[in-house]
């Protein structure tokens, strides 16, 4: 694929993903994500031929005018979209797909020193949430949602959702409801919170267990539903002072 197409497209795709997006100069002028992926596109052409010196100085160049890192030596597929761009942080051997979504403060880093594949693998149609870090050789699946802030240091399935710290799979497969018109689904807040969900749980179990405990008891305690416990039986009294 040509420079000039690759470039054409990061900047189309921003239509299909920002509605504050109002026209194609508006886009090519002021929008730090793109320019930091016009710079990176070169410097990775430069870093192919060798020229990696050169390669480096645009990257720490774009770096300095959009605050946006990414590596020259990177692999990035077509129509990424880094919104806002600051504090995004993209490894040598981080390798990204097609239609990616990048929100700001998003980190594919490395664990190792050694050289050789250290940083994350994104397939097509990922979205990161703001602060989000994914960190190592590992590899998040199509259409995979990764929550703000989480912390990801293992294989996420395609088409799951990943939140917290270290990040744990909340939802394995989601049905896509919320597509913009060019299908497209940017929902990354609408995602499941398993902590409440474990609350909601355990206070529906204790209902259940009341109203069991009900059912078995002949007259209701005045004070709270477990008469049971503060009413004890005047038999099991006896034996215990008798004892």
């Amino acid at each position: 694929m040509s420079l000039i197409i690759a470039i054409r497209q990061d900047i189309q795709c921003v239509f299909e993903r920002d509605p504050a997006a109002r026209s194609f100069f508006e886009i090519a002028t002021i929008y730090p994500g793109v320019h930091a992926l016009i710079w990176y596109r070169i410097a990775n052409r430069l870093w192919h031929a060798n020229w990696r010196y050169g390669a480096r100085f645009l990257s720490w160049f774009a770096r300095f005018l959009t605050n946006v890192d990414i590596h020259p030596g990177a692999t990035i597929g077509k129509r990424l979209f880094i919104d806002h761009g600051a504090g995004v942080v993209i490894g040598e051997t981080a390798e990204v797909g097609d239609g990616v979504t990048l929100y700001h403060g998003v980190t594919l880093g490395g664990t190792t020193w050694n050289k050789g594949k250290r940083h994350p693998t994104l397939d097509d149609n990922v979205i990161v949430g703001a602060g989000a870090k994914i960190l190592g050789a590992v590899r998040i699946g199509c259409n995979a949602k990764v929550g703000a802030n989480s912390v990801v240091v293992g294989n996420v399935p395609s088409g799951a959702t990943v939140v917290g710290v270290p990040g744990s799979i909340v939802r394995r497969k989601d049905k896509v409801s919320y597509l913009d018109p060019h299908g497209i689904d940017l929902n990354h807040h609408l995602i499941p919170d398993p902590v409440s969900d474990a609350i909601a749980c355990l206070i529906k179990r204790v209902e259940t267990l009341e109203a069991a405990l009900n059912e078995e008891k002949d007259d209701d305690c005045d004070v709270c539903d477990a008469a049971d416990v503060c009413e004890p039986d005047a038999d099991l009294l006896r034996e215990a002072a008798n004892a």
